[in-house]
């Protein structure tokens, strides 16, 4: 469970502020009545569907490059460091990568690398 909040804290703060906005337009005097309760419930739906599937598509990316890892292919991670020069740093098991949970450290970066941000090549 504290893995969905990692991947879709920022998702779900989202979802809270379009909810909000839903409820502020369905309780306005020009709407007919009855309709936050239909919009918030509708748009619940959709929000939860959408994450849901976001989270899915996360989990399973994740675990198709863990198992690349463990057969030491190439991985591509997403560098924040150097936005300019350098925007994806390559993993290799062979190259002194090591997996500790779901980061990849090295002893030749400062910073690990969350496998969520990377995609087999």
């Amino acid at each position: 469970m504290k893995n969905f909040f990692v991947l879709e804290g920022a998702y779900l703060i989202l979802g809270a502020i379009i909810l909000l906005i839903t409820l502020f337009v369905g309780t306005r005097p020009f709407m007919s009545k009855g309709a936050a309760k239909r919009g918030l419930m509708w748009v619940s739906l959709v929000l939860a569907i959408a994450i849901g599937a976001h989270y899915t598509v996360t989990t399973n990316r994740m675990a198709e490059v863990k198992s690349a890892f463990e057969k030491d292919l190439v991985i591509l991670c997403e560098s924040r460091m150097q936005r300019k020069v350098a925007q994806s740093v390559i993993i290799q098991k062979s190259n002194e990568w090591s997996l500790e949970g779901d980061n990849f450290v090295s002893p030749n970066y400062t910073r690990p690398f969350f496998s969520a941000r990377c995609i087999v090549k």
